[in-house]
């Protein structure tokens, strides 16, 4: 069975086929760096780390292009309220960013470029949707004129007779037409700018990604992600202007779902933010980053902490199962397990059915309740087995409790796992080691009060035959 994925310019699942065979380019609208990322924002990274990740596991070379764009509006009004230069606003945020993709296990692309770094490219383009008819400068303004791409709308499913006028120039009587968007803005005093043939300026926010996408990845690739509100004006200006240069741009879009917050799109503007960086003062990262990867990707996610706190119970349990298997299995075969070949046919056909992390987490729950029971049995191959198979599983989706950077974070950083989990297994194991001398002097109040002094700090005790183990215990 093949990839398919959902193509919002289709309207339908398509089966992947790259240009490359063997070869998958993915471009990603990455971060515009004018405040710090919350948990919407975010989101966007994690989704498209699986579709990386699983890609990889597929047995395809990604070449993953992430932008960054740190020149527009937004940033100078921020630059303007904080009352320091552009240049550091921009980069305080993308260092921001950066931190949270990170303490969210996203891998890094393989190319992060700035469009500040591109404005070569940018001009280049210019000057071809120039020459093609496709735009025309006004004093040192140059826009994009929509008329001369037929098929604009194609992508959101809209009619250009219907379109409001472009946002980023509205008023705009200069234009020949309202929905003409702006490619460059010519300088205003204070504002950075840049030379041109066209006079100095500062580009338009369409222009950077489709100059960026075409540098990295070539005037045709596989792959367009971002989130849902993108897909107009953004995605459907960057169409127009890449195929009227004479590229075919992307060949698949890719759109995540939003983070709502009592029914409404996470944003800053709504006051209902959640900052990542504050989130994970709560939580730990890795059941952060579990919450957002369990939903499917195209669909909306309504934020609660209650609900997250009821989605980590499930990948807690999933750390429980490890953990045990752990404890009963041979050091070599914790280490040297192979997890190229381990994972499930099931959960591989969930995935490649449009990335249906729902279904394939079922498989993932499915296979450390078989795992459980194996352990409870003494069938320690069965073990071995589900160890293995969980492990591969909770790797493609970045939630491997053994995997980079959840097995090396500190527990103040939140991680239950390294070396944190060793000092906590010594403690807990200590606990239970004066229980067990406490029940054999038969004095059970003392074994009771030992019992719910760990419940009370939030860890479970489970008797069996061969011992107690301990588990973090469930939220009453």
């Amino acid at each position: 069975m093949s990839l398919r994925l959902y193509d919002t310019a289709a309207r339908a699942v398509r089966e992947f086929v790259p240009l490359e065979p063997g070869r998958a380019s993915l471009y990603l609208c990455g971060a515009t760096v004018q405040a710090a990322p919350h948990v919407g924002h975010i989101r966007s990274g994690v989704c498209f780390d699986v579709l990386t990740r699983w890609l990889v596991a597929r047995g395809y070379a990604v070449t993953f292009c992430r932008n960054v764009t740190d020149i527009d509006d937004k940033i100078l009004a921020k630059a303007a309220l904080e009352g320091r230069p552009w240049w550091a606003v921009t980069a305080h945020y993308e260092r921001e960013f950066a931190w949270a993709y990170d303490v969210l296990g996203c891998l890094p692309p393989t190319v992060e470029p700035r469009a500040t770094g591109h404005v070569p490219e940018m001009i280049e383009l210019m000057d071809t949707l120039i020459a093609g008819g496709h735009a025309y400068p006004v004093d040192g303004d140059v826009y994009f004129d929509v008329s001369s791409y037929p098929a604009y709308g194609a992508l959101s499913g809209q009619r250009p007779d219907q379109m409001q006028p472009a946002a980023d120039s509205e008023g705009d009587t200069r234009k020949r037409d309202p929905r003409d968007f702006a490619l460059w803005k010519a300088a205003k005093p204070g504002e950075p700018s840049w030379p041109t043939p066209w006079g100095r300026g500062r580009p338009g926010w369409h222009l950077e990604c489709s100059a960026m996408a075409g540098k990295y990845l070539g005037p045709s690739f596989d792959i367009h992600g971002g989130g849902l509100d993108l897909v107009f004006p953004h995605h459907e200006n960057e169409i127009a202007q890449s195929r009227s240069a004479g590229g075919e741009f992307a060949r698949y879009w890719v759109h995540n779902a939003w983070v709502t917050t009592s029914g409404e799109k996470m944003s800053k503007s709504l006051g209902n933010s959640l900052l990542v960086r504050e989130v994970v003062k709560r939580v730990r990262p890795v059941e952060l980053r579990y919450y957002l990867t369990a939903a499917h990707y195209r669909s909306m996610i309504e934020f609660s902490f209650e609900a997250l706190e009821e989605t980590a119970v499930g990948y807690r349990r999933i750390e429980g199962f490890l953990a045990r298997a752990r404890e009963r299995l041979a050091p070599g075969e914790v280490t040297g397990a192979d997890l190229s070949s381990a994972r499930p046919p099931e959960f591989d056909a969930a995935m490649d059915d449009d990335l249906g992390v729902p279904q394939a987490l079922a498989v993932v729950h499915e296979t450390v309740r078989q795992g459980n029971a194996a352990l409870a049995a003494g069938e320690l191959a069965a073990v071995r087995r589900a160890y293995a198979q969980v492990l591969a599983m909770t790797d493609v989706l970045g939630v491997n409790p053994y995997a980079a950077p959840w097995d090396e974070r500190s527990a103040l950083d939140g991680a239950a796992t390294g070396r944190w989990r060793t000092i906590v297994d010594d403690l807990v194991a200590a606990r239970i080691a004066e229980r067990a001398a406490a029940r054999a002097a038969k004095d059970f109040a003392a074994a009771d009060r030992i019992r719910d002094a760990l419940r009370e700090a939030g860890i479970d005790l489970v008797d069996e035959p061969d011992g107690t183990r301990w588990t973090l215990a469930e939220p009453s």
